[in-house]
């Protein structure tokens, strides 16, 4: 007797570890937990219907059919996308685990282009190292010194004031003037690249990013057949440290420009305290959400477009991608919470991983 009631104990803890077990086979995935939230937007930033991904393709030529991505096809059915990286060429050995991962889960069996960009030369190792992992096409490009060099109008004084005030903080990479210029760069220069003039959509790959899934589809086609705007992987919170003045110049802007705010935008979820009211409250009313930018697919198109060009020139004339550290990421989905239909920004929880 004095065995029978460990024995039941670990029994019903086996009962209730194999039920557990059951219930999240059975469920709807969803994004980890926090820092990470599951969106709030699921009638809007949903995920498409895991068929969609396993069964037959409903779009022409998601799936690759033989030869129709050969590398050397005059009539392949790519169409008008390119994978890009900025990449320094010290970065190489962190790129190339990275682009041998997305090569072999998904680019071998499309072959889009590399296009890389780096405010330096690449050196011949580079060109030569990167080419041998893929059958695609790579280009390399020079970032223009008019879009990386520091605006004119920046106070570099008050720069190197703002911040040394931000490293005592503890802010990361606030003193590296080439990263502030990089995430100016990310937020409103790389879609005016000429290289990028004949392009629609982009798959942006940062080194060390991993890609741990195979992915039989054409995601660039799937993007234009359902008429997406931009997908993600991850939503996350920001410093709010590090963009105290990023919501209240956001405000000034639509000030001047309401008519410049979808009618299905995303408000409410740049606006959301409920989450962390602390993040909402130093950031001065902006909830910090983001999608992680080391992981987008998107249509140039929406860069492009008057409302996104008249807020990042707003934002540049502000000067906080300098005085702060504005990262691309909030940057950008600010953009899109604003000035996209929300229904076209797509989750793609499906099998892509980073």
């Amino acid at each position: 007797m004095a065995l029978a009631r460990p024995i039941r104990l670990i029994i019903g803890v086996c009962i209730a570890l194999i039920l557990l077990l059951i219930y999240q086979n059975s469920s709807s995935p969803s994004l980890p937990l926090s820092p990470i939230r599951k969106h709030k937007f699921d009638n809007g930033l949903k995920r498409e219907p895991l068929k969609e991904f396993t069964g037959e393709p409903e779009g022409p030529l998601w799936r690759a059919e033989k030869d129709a991505y050969s590398p050397n096809n005059p009539n392949s059915a790519r169409i008008k996308a390119t994978l890009i990286s900025l990449v320094r060429n010290e970065e190489l050995e962190d790129l190339i685990p990275t682009m041998r991962e997305l090569e072999r889960t998904w680019n071998k069996k499309f072959n889009y282009p590399w296009t890389f960009f780096n405010d330096k030369p690449f050196s011949e190792e580079f060109k030569k190292r990167t080419q041998a992992e893929t059958k695609a096409k790579c280009n390399y490009e020079l970032v223009p010194k008019e879009h990386w060099d520091v605006p004119s109008w920046i106070d570099m004084d008050k720069y190197r004031t703002k911040s040394k005030a931000m490293e005592d903080n503890g802010i990361q990479y606030s003193t590296m003037l080439s990263y502030h210029q990089m995430c100016r760069w990310n937020s409103g220069m790389f879609y005016k690249h000429p290289a990028l003039a004949d392009m629609q959509y982009y798959w942006r790959v940062e080194p060390k990013v991993r890609f741990f899934c195979d992915v039989d589809y054409d995601v660039f086609r799937y993007m234009q057949d359902k008429n997406k705007t931009y997908g993600f992987t991850i939503n996350i919170y920001d410093n709010p440290q590090t963009i105290p003045s990023l919501w209240p110049e956001t405000v000034k802007f639509l000030e001047k420009h309401p008519d410049y705010l979808h009618e299905n935008n995303a408000m409410d979820w740049l606006t959301d305290s409920k989450q962390r009211p602390d993040h909402t409250k130093k950031a001065n009313g902006y909830s910090t959400c983001h999608f992680w930018s080391n992981f987008e697919i998107g249509d140039l198109s929406f860069w492009r477009s008057k409302e996104y060009e008249d807020y990042f020139n707003h934002l540049d004339k502000a000067g906080g991608f300098f005085y702060e550290r504005w990262g691309d990421a909030p940057v950008h989905s600010i953009g899109l919470g604003l000035f996209a239909d929300k229904s076209k920004i797509h989750w793609l929880v499906y099998p892509l991983g980073v």
